[in-house]
């Protein structure tokens, strides 16, 4: 098989034998909708099966897997996401890697990206452990959650506008769930940014007319019934922006510094 079937003993898996599974996009909708819990929730989502192209790929992937890794079992499933249950920060990504959540059923762990990520939110309390690289390796998100707004791993890391679209009640569900405590949400990278905007209206908050454009460091305060949310841009930390000096160490730290200050 290529993915771990649900509730046989993988660290952390959220479903049982028993969850529902989602098999096309009007199911996610109706499945996200009903979920009254996020123990329900993240079950759900780590069982969906409503992309054809992002089933087949992260399957393919787990089986054929990347000689680093070739004795290794793969997760092969979409990634539900995890952390704090009461999150005053919430972190959102684009997507799994094929080789990193993909294989290690976490998100951002045992990929290049986490290991900046991880380290960040170490220095800046977010994080209790400076690495994660497996789940049940010990690490534990503070105050924070973490989530992609596309929960498997797409062919080229591009997910396509109807897998978007498709995937979007998983993170307006989860997001809505937690949206009670959460005061900033660090978008990573242009998608995500663009990502929360329909599930920050789907939660009931009073959006600006224009959307504003995407940048590292740039503060968009919205909110509802008084009380404020900031979402916080942030460049993604890919190998590309990290190894270009786009991204540094001191830049990731001073992202996840403000969401601390902004969160308090």
């Amino acid at each position: 098989m290529s993915f771990v079937p649900p509730g046989t003993g993988w660290p952390g898996d959220p479903a049982t034998p028993e969850t529902p599974i989602a098999h096309d996009p009007a199911e996610v909708r109706a499945l996200a909708d009903g979920s009254p819990g996020l123990a329900e929730l993240t079950a759900r989502q780590s069982v969906c099966r409503a992309c054809p192209r992002l089933v087949a790929w992260r399957e393919e992937t787990a089986e054929v897997k990347r000689r680093a890794f070739a004795e290794e079992t793969y997760w092969g499933r979409p990634i539900a996401g995890w952390g704090d249950e009461s999150p005053r920060v919430l972190i959102v990504g684009l997507a799994p890697a094929a080789h990193g959540g993909n294989r290690t059923g976490r998100i951002f762990t045992g990929d290049r990206s986490g290991d900046w990520l991880f380290a960040s939110l170490h220095r800046t309390g977010l994080a209790a452990r400076e690495t994660s690289t497996y789940a049940g390796d010990g690490q534990r998100l503070i105050g924070a959650r973490m989530l992609a707004s596309v929960r498997c791993a797409p062919p080229a890391n591009k997910p396509l506008p109807e897998e978007k679209s498709a995937c979007l009640p998983w993170m307006s569900r989860e997001f809505a769930l937690v949206a009670s405590t959460v005061r900033v949400v660090v978008a990573l990278g242009g998608y995500a940014w663009q990502a929360m905007w329909p599930a920050l209206k789907e939660a009931g908050y009073g959006l600006p007319r224009g959307r504003p454009p995407f940048g590292h460091g740039v503060e968009v305060r919205v909110e509802r019934e008084g009380v404020p949310v900031v979402l916080l841009g942030s460049y993604h930390p890919s190998q590309q922006n990290t190894f270009t000096g786009r991204v540094t160490a001191a830049m990731l730290d001073e992202i996840f510094g403000r969401a601390v200050e902004l969160s308090v």
